[in-house]
């Protein structure tokens, strides 16, 4: 016999077309009585069996779409969480690239300074040295002038009698 619903019913509209006219009116018809009524009984049997499979698909359904809604949201979610993560890195490199530009400028400016002391530094001491040189220079002069003076005194005094150069009488 039939397994469906939908078998059921087609067979019940079959025997409703296939039915005769009942006489003298063209939209009445006679069926067997106890054929339709079977028929309706098994459409009402397989009902409840078909509804609960279709309920039954209903909640599997719905069961699958909650499901993906909350798949989806924890996808939403970790997608955010991930571009805020994104952003806090962002500025915080964005942040290191400045300190480290700041760090990089300052070092810059100590390192002007630094070479700008060590060169007043080395100009002083040089110019302390040469100062220093220079006095040694003409204290060498004078004391050489002294010396020839003296030399020249000894070569003109007496032959038996040599003269002795104090450069430390000279200078008193």
């Amino acid at each position: 016999m039939a397994t469906g619903v939908n078998e059921l019913l087609d067979m019940l509209f079959e025997m409703i077309d296939e039915a005769k006219n009942v006489p003298l009116s063209s939209d009445k018809c006679m069926l067997e009585r106890d054929k339709a009524l079977d028929l309706i009984d098994e459409i009402r049997g397989q009902f409840p069996m078909e509804l609960a499979e279709a309920k039954k698909l209903l909640a599997a359904r719905n069961d699958y779409l909650a499901s993906a809604k909350r798949e989806g949201d924890l996808i939403i979610q970790q997608a955010e969480e991930k571009a805020k993560q994104m952003l806090a890195e962002d500025e915080l490199l964005a942040q290191a690239k400045q300190k480290g530009t700041e760090m990089l400028r300052q070092a810059e400016d100590r390192s002007r300074e630094l070479k700008k002391a060590a060169n007043e530094y080395c100009e002083d001491a040089l110019r302390r040295t040469e100062e220093a040189v220079a006095e040694a220079y003409d204290e060498i002069k004078k004391s050489r002038t002294r010396f020839r003076a003296a030399a020249a005194g000894m070569s003109g005094g007496s032959a038996g009698q040599s003269q002795i150069f104090d450069a430390a009488a000279e200078e008193n």
